[in-house]
C-alpha cells in the first residue's frame, strides 16, 4: 500500500472514532489529508471501503493471534493468558483501528456485515473452546463458558480509551494488573 494510502486509512479510523462512520465525511476526510474530495477517490473508492478495510484487519489479527496460540503446546490458563495479551497488544498498537472495530462494525453492508459477524463469531467459538477445554481438565471453575467468554472479552474493551503511553504504566505492567485481576480476582 502506498504511503498517502496508509495515510488515508489511519486518519479515515482517527475521523470515525472522533464522529462516528455515519458522521464523518468524505470531505473531512479529503481535509485531514490535505487533498481535494475529488482527488481522495483517486486513492481508495469509497468510504465504506476504508470501514471495510479497518474491520477486517483488525478482524485478521484476531484470527491469526488465535491461530497461533492455538498451536501452541502449553497450558489452557497460558492460552487464555496469551489471549488476553492479543486483545491489549492490538488495542495499545492501533487505537483508533480498535474503535472502529469495536464500534462501528455495525455501518458494514450486505455481504460484507455478514462475512465480518461470521469471523467473529469464529474466533469467539474458538476462544470458548479453550474455555471449555479448561472447564473440563478440571484448571477452569466451572463456570458457564459463555459468562467467562463474555465477561474476558469485554473487561479488555476500555483499554484502547484509555491506555496511553505517556502514562506511568507500561504494557507489560497494564497486562499484568489485568492478568492477576481476570486470573485471580480481587481477593488478598
Amino acid at each position: 500500500m502506498g504511503k498517502k494510502k496508509e495515510e488515508i486509512y489511519q486518519e479515515a479510523a482517527k475521523l470515525f472514532q472522533e464522529k462516528g462512520y455515519k458522521a464523518a465525511s468524505m470531505r473531512d476526510l479529503a481535509e485531514r489529508v490535505e487533498l481535494k474530495p475529488s482527488s481522495l477517490y483517486s486513492h481508495i473508492g469509497s468510504k465504506e471501503e476504508i470501514l471495510q478495510k479497518i474491520c477486517f484487519d483488525n478482524a485478521l489479527q484476531f484470527v491469526e493471534g488465535i491461530e497461533s496460540i492455538e498451536e501452541k503446546d502449553i497450558a489452557i490458563v497460558d492460552k487464555l493468558k496469551a489471549l488476553i495479551k492479543l486483545h491489549i497488544s492490538i488495542a495499545i498498537e492501533n487505537p483508533t483501528s480498535i474503535t472502529v472495530f469495536n464500534d462501528e462494525w455495525r455501518h458494514l453492508s450486505l455481504p460484507y456485515l455478514d462475512d465480518f459477524l461470521a469471523l467473529r463469531k469464529d474466533y469467539e467459538q474458538r476462544f470458548k473452546g479453550i474455555i471449555k477445554k479448561g472447564i473440563e481438565e478440571g484448571v477452569l471453575q466451572n463456570i458457564d463458558a459463555n459468562i467467562v467468554l463474555y465477561t474476558l472479552l469485554n473487561s479488555v474493551r476500555w483499554v484502547h480509551y484509555w491506555y496511553k503511553p505517556k502514562r506511568s504504566i507500561t504494557q507489560e505492567s497494564l497486562e499484568e494488573n489485568i492478568l492477576s485481576l481476570l486470573l485471580n480476582g480481587l481477593k488478598k
